[in-house]
């Protein structure tokens, strides 16, 4: 059964008068079934998050509601279940932060979950080749709310902002000090751990892999900007 399947079938199962509710419904409605609750939590979440922040500048542009298609990969006889979540994101009169508080209490064992919607969320920000000053500050603001900091966050900043000009090492969490055998094995551990198979395991739908593929990219060009530098 699709996510989106799913999806509509909860959407079915409960009263929807705001979008904070269908969060909390999220919690309660899938208690019994920790796999089901992480996938269909991290689309709503995915969904929530994506509509307040297409808000953050003002404008919704082509390439931006492009870059939300890629990752939500939705069949068009289901697209309208994610349209009525997405406006009824936009419409509701909470603001991000409760949002994004009540997605980290959605998942207080799966810290993964919410840097996967954090890269998200950054693909969709970069879609049309400028992050505005306020989607940044957006960004900032879902990161300390997710208990995401430091050089942890900024891994993750500069995989999506400078990709080809940052700092390898920061991109692969790794340190300029380790020896050549220490740098392959890491990097061997990011791609099993950044896996498609890695990202379903841990409760990311099938249908958001794109997230899984860009991130894969990403450490890929790191290590060859690293084995460059070494000779390796």
């Amino acid at each position: 059964m699709s996510i989106w399947t799913k999806l509509g079938d909860f959407l079915s199962s409960i009263t929807v008068d705001a979008f904070s509710s269908v969060i909390e419904a999220v919690r309660t409605v899938f208690e019994g079934d920790p796999e089901t609750r992480r996938q269909v939590g991290f689309s709503v979440a995915m969904i929530a998050l994506s509509a307040k922040m297409a808000k953050a500048d003002g404008i919704v542009t082509e390439n931006e509601i492009k870059a939300f298609q890629e990752i939500f990969d939705i069949p068009e006889n289901e697209f309208n279940h994610v349209s009525k979540l997405y406006n009824l994101a936009k419409q509701d009169v909470a603001g991000y932060h409760a949002y994004a508080r009540k997605i980290r209490r959605l998942f207080p064992q799966s810290p993964f979950i919410l840097e996967d919607v954090m890269n998200g969320l950054f693909h969709i920000a970069k879609a049309d080749g400028l992050v505005h000053e306020n989607e940044m500050l957006f960004m900032d603001d879902i990161a300390e709310i997710f208990d995401i900091k430091g050089r942890e966050y900024e891994r993750i900043r500069l995989r999506h902002m400078e990709p080809e000009g940052g700092n390898p090492y920061i991109l692969l969490d790794a340190d300029r000090s380790w020896d050549d055998e220490r740098l392959k094995s890491h990097y061997r551990s990011l791609i099993k751990e950044n896996h498609p198979d890695s990202f379903i395991a841990r409760g990311v739908p099938a249908e958001f892999i794109s997230i899984a593929n860009d991130r894969l990219a990403q450490i890929n060009d790191a290590w060859a900007n690293i084995k460059l530098e070494r000779g390796l």
